[in-house]
């Protein structure tokens, strides 16, 4: 069964003619990047002391700098890798339904010219002098 023309699949062709679709497998690595990307943001020290949990100053394996400093890099790579399973998960859906964006469909309308504007009413009643 191949995709109609125009449309790409988001699928991978193996020897042997069998298929194997990655959206579930993209799907399963955003949902498991949201987990951490919530877990990692919850670790950090917080400033007005919610959970606050990677917080603690004890002279541990790592003090609280280096330890905010690791805490940070982990959620800008957890988050940047969330952000391209989005924009991949996206574009294989658009892919798939073969319909475009919604922009797409919107037709455009000539503008309109405005109209002339009225003449002035004169008024039925005279005015008082």
């Amino acid at each position: 069964m191949d995709p109609a023309p125009g449309r790409t699949d988001s699928r991978c062709k193996f020897p042997g003619g069998r298929y194997m679709d990655f959206f579930p497998i993209i799907l399963v690595i955003h949902i498991l990047l949201a987990l951490a990307l919530v877990g990692v943001i919850l670790l950090q020290r917080s400033e007005g002391g919610a959970l606050g949990i990677g917080g603690s100053s004890g002279g541990g394996l790592m003090s609280g700098r280096s330890a905010g400093n690791l805490l940070t890099r982990t959620t800008a790579i957890i988050a940047a890798l969330f952000f391209s399973t989005s924009m991949i998960l996206a574009l294989i859906a658009s892919h798939r339904s073969g319909e475009g964006s919604p922009f797409d469909k919107v037709q455009v309308q000539a503008p309109v010219a405005p109209a002339a504007p009225a003449e002035p009413a004169v008024p039925s009643a005279p005015l008082a002098r």
